[in-house]
């Protein structure tokens, strides 16, 4: 009996060996397939400049080895045909014709070639990849194919279990016959850039056909106009979803949380994509979730802490609000958490910090609130912790210091209150932001003995004590400093500063502090930006003070009390401030000497309101590098191209200008005579020609419409005279959103042409802090906010503004002697909030499309010839705090409604055919005409216009304040400390403007 078992299992082992390994000559792979393998190789180049080295060596093919044994190729044991062939990340450079020879494999069933550089038409009608009829995995993803999906590939390869085309340049509809894929596993179409898209047709019959589908990934592709329903009919097999970046809109299934396999979910930056989170259900194996950046709303559900098999959750920049549950104890798993920019609120969940495997926990930019615990030992392997932009108080608890991962801490914008605690364990943390909370006390010595630091900020604080050079000698690795806006701070120096070593610094910024000389200890670094600006350093800038500063790039010093400048401070400055200082004398001759080597690099210089004397040199114009001098409000005398206003400058403008990076002109408040330069025609970069208030006599400069990026030009308080040429409008001022013509001598009617081109005020105005980039420090930089003062008339009065450039739009054609009807095509210019004709002759009915002005808070057409009545659309201007209509020959009733009802009689005074509140002459009955279907369409049951809601969020209050309030209190004369409180509120909007939107390095 032993021996009949053992002779069957001989049999057996002998059976199992025969059936699959085959004799040795069913080894060698076919020779036509060999020489069609060897062909293609004869097609393509290999070239390694992605991948550093091949996967696959395709130059190891030859003849003298059996194929079979070739990397990359795989044949089936029996009949020794090609079934497989892996060339990924093999280097291959190329294009795969239509006759290429691996049509010739017929029994292939799978074939990647993904990670190279192949491109071509790969999938049209003729592919050779069709002959491929029982291909069953397909992998040309990460490649440089292109072209449309032809339906012949979901047709002719039915079989395929596995498809993967992302990463390449297809383009056009996705076909509806992509449902014949019955046995699709895995579906990858994902792309660069939305190229592709499926219609809501293909996709249902997609979810509807394929039933095996477990991974479907179609990030970026357009399925914009994909219903949402159709996400009902997926498979139940489905595990890994991944739609980002599509276009999806509406409310999304809740459903699709609760596919009882699902494991992965994608849906991020889909910002129309709405929905809830599921209360109960959720899929059990849910192991990534990613909803960044959408819009779902409603809170966190207590069920979230059912996902015991989560690992990383990204539910960052929704509208999900109300608490964090407190359900983090079941999800030992988790590794990433997200939850940044919602308007979650309360209490920072305890069982969050007991997470042992987190190495990501972001919370930032909320309302959450409440003290952080005194004690916490389990987050050992986090690397990041954000939990800055919320309303987190109490102390700064030590052991955030003593994390053994965690290189980089920001609490920045809470209400985190000092002294900071003693640190008994420093780690090896390298960046510590704790900028705007109300840490009080000195700065502990322990937190030097963070010796890897690299970046540390305490600005805008009420930190006190000094800093001591030794203190801060122990940083070794310190590269950047902030402790700015800190009053009762101070810089300690010492005869043996210049004994400690800073190798690494190169940022440090102690504005608004205590500092009353210039640090020494700074001389034995290799500082590139230094901001001392708003202490109380006075004396002169000597060479002595200014050794050390050799590679400064960028150095402030103003609002100090600097006295004399004997040395131009830096080889390689780029910026200077030097504003509001006690500067004095001639100095300008010799340091801005265009001759210095050490002006090479400089951009921008700023020394105004200062008390210089003497000339500024005209060679100053040949500077190519730079794009902003400021020298106003000082005592120059002579004349110079560039920023000057309110100096005491006769002549003429040289005609020298050939510096094309000029981006600002500010001439204005002197006396200068003739003509406007033309050589400024070649100033291409100009954004800015402020040339008010001089004695200039000229027609209007017709090359000023060749300047493409001029957004402010104001010519006002001069001698201009003759009528706006009509060429001028042809092309150009699409850019332009303050135009001040006033008080000069020009004559004639508008232009419709020049009117239609004013794109700029035609459109939404921008907002203008997203355009500002962000320096270092977290606040915009000098060349991005410096402030431009800009004068607005109402009502004949001035009021002041500053950082107007990019929000505020208007038009001043007052006191001239323009004349003719104003065209309807004003209307159109529906981002004005000054608009000012007043003292000309202007005849014909105010347009009804003043109506569409809705931006508008300042209208003044007094002192002209107006006749007819107000139109009635004028009630639309809710947003209108000045209106001056008086000394005109209006007639009839005066609308009433909305802003109307505010004005008095001096709006309407001398009209005497108008009647009505609050004239005391009665009218008539009358009706005026049905106002004209708006320019601007208004949301769904809101009376505010869309568009001008969306102003209203850029804004902020600055604006709107100063000429709404404007009308009352500048009647009463010219309340200089009114002027200065709208500026102090521009900045404290801007402030507040930085506060949220803080642009975070690293």
């Amino acid at each position: 009996m032993g021996s009949l078992c053992l002779v069957l299992v001989i049999l057996q082992l002998s059976w199992s060996l025969s059936s699959t390994v085959a004799p040795p000559s069913s080894h060698l792979c076919l020779p036509h397939q060999r020489d069609a393998l060897l062909h293609f190789k004869t097609t393509i180049s290999v070239d390694c400049f992605r991948d550093s080295y091949p996967k696959i060596d395709i130059e190891s093919w030859n003849k003298s080895i059996d194929c079979c044994s070739w990397e990359g190729v795989e044949c089936d044991n029996v009949t020794g045909h090609v079934i497989g062939i892996d060339l990924s990340h093999s280097c291959l450079v190329g294009s795969l014709f239509a006759n290429n020879s691996l049509s010739q494999l017929h029994n292939l069933q799978w074939l990647d070639l993904s990670s190279n550089n192949l491109e071509g038409f790969l999938l049209e009608n003729t592919s050779s990849l069709f002959h491929f009829h029982g291909l069953r995995r397909l992998n040309l993803a990460d490649n440089a194919f292109d072209g449309a999906i032809s339906t012949e590939l979901f047709i002719q390869l039915v079989s395929l279990t596995h498809l993967n085309l992302s990463s390449n340049g297809f383009y056009g509809l996705i076909p509806h016959n992509i449902n014949l894929l019955s046995s699709l596993v895995s579906l990858d179409l994902s792309s660069y850039g939305l190229d592709l898209r499926f219609d809501s047709q293909g996709f249902d019959m997609l979810a509807r056909n394929l039933t095996k589908l477990r991974n479907l990934v179609l990030d970026t592709v357009d399925m914009s106009d994909v219903a949402l329903t159709p996400f009902l009919n997926l498979s139940s097999s489905l595990e890994h979803l991944s739609l980002s970046e599509c276009k999806l809109h509406g409310e999304f299934p809740t459903q699709v949380f609760q596919l009882p396999n699902l494991k992965v979910l994608y849906l991020s930056e889909n910002e129309s994509l709405t929905g809830f989170l599921p209360n109960t259900s959720w899929s059990s194996g849910l192991e990534l979730l990613d909803l960044s950046n959408c819009g779902f709303r409603g809170s966190i559900p207590a069920s979230f802490g059912n996902l015991t098999q989560i690992i990383s959750v990204d539910l960052s920049g929704n509208s999900l609000e109300g608490q964090i549950p407190d359900v983090f104890g079941n999800l030992r798993k988790l590794t990433f958490l997200s939850f940044s920019s919602c308007s979650l609120s309360g209490p920072l969940p305890i069982t969050i910090f007991n997470l042992t495997k987190i190495t990501r926990l972001d919370l930032s930019s909320n309302h959450l609130e409440g003290p952080l615990p005194n004690h916490v030992s389990e987050l050992q392997l986090l690397e990041e912790l954000g939990l800055s932009n919320n309303s987190i108080s109490g102390v700064v608890p030590s052991w955030l210091f003593t994390l053994p991962s965690l290189p980089r801490l920001d609490l920045s914008y809470n209400k985190l209150v000092g002294p900071i605690d003693r640190i008994q364990k420093p780690s090896s943390i390298q960046e510590v932001h704790l900028r705007y909370n109300n840490i009080g006390g000195p700065i502990p010595d322990s937190f030097f003995d963070l010796v890897n630091l690299t970046w540390l900020d305490l600005s805008s604080n009420n930190l006190s004590g000094a800093i001591k050079s030794d203190m801060l000698s122990k940083l070794t690795s310190l590269e950047v400093l902030d402790v700015s806006n800190n009053s009762l701070l101070s810089l300690s120096t010492s005869g043996n500063d210049v004994n400690y070593s800073f190798p690494q610094l190169t940022t440090v910024n102690f504005s608004g502090c205590s500092v009353r000389q210039f640090p020494s200890f700074f001389r034995t670094s290799n500082l590139e930006s230094l901001d001392l600006s708003n202490n109380r350093i006075s004396g002169g800038i000597s060479k002595w003070e200014a050794e050390g500063w050799e590679g400064l790039q960028w150095l402030d010093l103003s609002h100090n009390f600097l006295t004399a400048l004997e040395q131009f401070p830096g080889n390689n400055l780029g910026k200077l401030n030097l504003h509001s200082n006690l500067l004095q004398g001639p100095i300008l001759s010799t340091c801005l000497n265009p001759q210095i080597p050490i002006l090479k690099e400089l951009e921008e210089f700023i020394i105004s309101e200062n008390k210089l004397t003497g000339n500024v040199p005209s060679s100053i114009c040949n500077v190519s590098s730079l794009a902003l001098l400021d020298l106003s409000e000082n005592s120059l005398s002579g004349t110079i191209p560039d920023y000057l206003r309110m100096n005491n400058f006769i002549g003429k403008i040289p005609n020298s200008f050939v510096n094309n990076s000029l981006s600002r002109l500010l001439l204005n408040d002197n006396q200068l005579e003739g003509l406007v330069p033309s050589s400024l025609v070649y100033s291409t970069s100009l954004e800015i020609l402020n040339l008010g208030n001089n004695k200039l006599t000229d027609r209007f400069p017709r090359w000023i419409a060749s300047l493409p990026s001029l957004q402010v030009l104001i010519l006002r308080f001069n001698r201009f005279y003759g009528s706006l040429p009509h060429s001028i409008a042809s092309s150009n001022f699409s850019a332009l959103r303050i135009i001040d013509l006033s008080a000069n001598e020009f004559t004639g009617t508008l232009s419709t042409k020049l009117l239609r081109n004013l794109k700029a005020m035609k459109d939404k105005p921008r907002e203008w802090l997203n355009s500002s980039y962000t320096d270092i420090f977290g606040i915009v930089d000098v060349s991005c906010i410096y402030e431009i003062p800009v004068n607005v008339t109402t009502k004949g009065l001035e009021m002041g503004l500053t950082k107007t450039l990019d929000i505020f739009v208007s038009m001043d054609l007052s006191n001239n002697q323009f004349s003719g009807e104003i065209l309807e095509d004003v209307g159109r210019l529906i981002s004005l909030q000054m608009l000012n004709f007043s003292h000309n002759n202007f005849t014909g009915p105010i347009p009804a499309s003043f109506g569409n002005l809705v931006a508008l808070e300042s209208l003044d057409l007094s002192s002209n010839k107006f006749s007819g009545g107000i139109p009635s659309q004028m009630t639309n201007l809710t947003f209108l705090a000045v209106l001056n209509l008086s000394n005109n020959k209006l007639v009839g009733p005066i609308p009433h409604g909305n802003q109307f009802d505010t004005f008095d009689n001096d709006s309407y005074s001398g009209n005497l055919g108008l009647c009505g509140l609050p004239l005391s002459k009665q009218c008539v009955n009358h009706r005026g005409p049905d106002p004209p279907s708006p320019l601007v369409v208004e949301h769904e049951g809101s009376k505010i216009p869309f568009f001008w809601q969306v102003v209203m969020m850029g804004y902020g209050s600055g604006v709107v304040i100063g000429l709404s309030l404007g009308y009352i209190v500048f009647t009463t004369g010219r309340p200089w400390w009114f002027v200065r409180k709208v500026e102090r509120d521009w900045q404290y909007n801007f402030t507040k403007w930085v506060q949220r939107n803080k642009v975070r390095r690293n």
